[in-house]
């Protein structure tokens, strides 16, 4: 189902600097003060691409967008960026750490063919808001490229895909650049051990020490092999919601504009890292939730009312948020998972059983969820460890008062959550805080979370706590993170999480690889 082609990409020209100063994170995780360093950081840095600053006195004629337009092109003439030599795929390594475990997580960059939601070859998994997609689209308009990669997930428990690719790494596979696009200030020299391969064409370590490499494979046999392997395949979106649907947007345009409805245009696809649903570095951490705005908070009438559908527990913060780590191991306990062992806030990762995707938690599964099948619920292992989930929730309202959140009645949820969503929607921790409590309780319904006036997500733990202490919000909302298999299961029943369900780490980079539209 899904079409796959390789990339004439653009990269980074030899010796334009350390691919660590030039690349960044998905724009959506750069708040201005990263985006202020990564300014600083090199001249060619990709930010002035992807995510330009907004000046006072902008206009229609002089923007981020027209900007970052008149960048990519001065960069194309002056040649900091070079086309590939042939269309190729690309091998992505990320070796990072979490918890402890030192983990690699292996993708690949490649376009897929742009495809309505409801044909069912990609499918989203949460909701998206217009103002980002505006966004999106107008620097798109203006730069005719896809300057970072969309996170898509497929399923192939056999590791086809991964076993083709690494077969275009051996000694003697075709290669564009042997030995000369070294752009990471030691050169490669076009190495090739017969027991590892060939080196990557591009390695470094970025500034959260994360070791990235690619691999530019141009063997037109491997090429093909691959793009059968993922025929079959449907693509579930990781990361990456707003673009997708800003490409469809703008393919249509472009198709309109030139009257080529043939569906064989540059447009009509997008780049993509592919990453297996059963790669053992598949890691979810949580994302949680900050109040702010809402108008006349009594804090002991806020904890009556939860407490009509959840026990509410406190939690003896000790000062300087001591015991914090404990309680996130609670409340991971909770959840039904292993918490992560440095932080305390749970990690689910491929190598955990019961603890999210990769190779234990996906076994004995089909190899893609039907349409409206439960992925949690389709494998009996799962099952049961399914019935020892609770749905649980931290909440602090500042001055050390925190609370453990734990549902009362598991039985009486489908009752309480909205008719007509599948049983794979209601079962979301996600799904629940959301209805019963922010909407339910503090009235930050739909429209409020559309404002983006109310709610705010963060990964910082501990940077939660503090934002509520020094009044910048009125509470914070702790959550395990969201299973693989939850992901999958709502993708397939045709249905959409709450806006920022999942966070999948680490981040995948932008500036690596560039897709000319044009």
């Amino acid at each position: 189902m899904a079409g796959i082609i390789p990339l004439r990409g653009l990269r980074y020209a030899p010796g334009v600097g350390s691919m660590a100063d030039l690349v960044t994170p998905p724009y959506d995780v750069i708040d201005s003060a990263a985006q202020e360093e990564y300014y600083r950081r090199h001249p060619f840095n990709i930010i002035r691409l992807e995510y330009g600053k907004i000046h006072p006195g902008d206009d229609e004629k002089n923007n981020r967008y027209t900007r970052a337009a008149a960048d990519f092109a001065a960069w194309l003439e002056k040649g900091v960026l070079a086309a590939e030599r042939a269309p190729a795929l690309y091998l992505y390594e990320q070796e990072f750490t979490t918890g402890g475990r030192q983990l690699v997580r292996s993708g690949m960059i490649c376009g897929v063919r742009l495809e309505p939601y409801e044909k069912g070859v990609v499918l989203p998994h949460e909701e998206t808001l217009p103002r980002h997609k505006a966004d999106r689209l107008a620097l798109m308009r203006a730069c005719r490229a896809n300057f970072s990669p969309v996170f898509g997930l497929y399923a192939d428990p056999e590791m086809t895909v991964d076993n083709l690719l690494r077969r275009g790494t051996v000694c003697g596979a075709a290669q564009p650049f042997p030995g000369e696009y070294d752009v990471t200030g030691a050169s490669t020299g076009g190495t090739c051990s017969p027991e590892t391969g060939r080196a990557p064409d591009v390695s470094f370590t970025d500034e959260y020490g994360h070791n990235h490499r690619l691999w530019v494979i141009t063997d037109p046999v491997v090429i093909e092999q691959v793009q059968q392997a993922l025929t079959d395949r449907r693509i579930f979106i990781a990361d990456g919601h707003h673009r997708y649907e800003t490409a469809l947007a703008y393919a249509r345009e472009r198709r309109e504009q030139e009257g080529n409805f043939a569906g064989d245009g540059p447009y009509d696809y997008i780049m993509m890292t592919l990453v297996n649903l059963y790669d053992p570095g598949l890691v979810i951490l949580p994302t949680h939730r900050l109040v702010a705005n809402v108008d006349g908070l009594d804090m002991e009438e806020l904890l009556e009312k939860i407490g009509e559908h959840f026990v509410v527990e406190p939690f003896a913060l000790a000062p300087g948020y001591g015991h914090f780590g404990e309680f996130l191991r609670e409340l991971a306990g909770r959840g039904g998972c292993a918490a992560d062992g440095q932080t305390g806030s749970a990690a689910f990762t491929g190598q955990e059983k019961g603890c999210g995707g990769g190779t234990d938690s996906l076994v004995n599964r089909p190899a893609e969820p039907e349409a409206g099948e439960s992925v949690v619920t389709g494998d009996p292992g799962r099952r049961e460890r399914s019935l020892s989930h609770r749905h649980a929730f931290g909440l602090y309202c500042g001055r050390g008062r925190l609370y453990l959140l734990t549902l009362r009645d598991e039985g009486a949820l489908p009752g309480l959550m909205p008719a007509g969503r599948s049983a794979a929607w209601q079962g979301l921790d996600v799904s629940v805080l959301h209805h019963l409590i922010l909407e339910g309780v503090l009235g930050i319904g739909g429209a409020e979370r559309e404002k983006e006036s109310h709610l705010t997500y963060t990964r910082e733990e501990e940077g939660a706590l503090r934002a509520v202490d020094d009044g910048r919000y009125q509470l914070a909302f702790f959550l395990n993170p969201t299973l693989v298999e939850e992901v999958t299961a709502v993708a397939a029943a045709g249905e959409k999480m709450p806006q920022k369900s999942t966070f999948f780490y680490p981040k995948l980079l932008t500036g690596l690889v560039i897709n000319p539209l044009y």
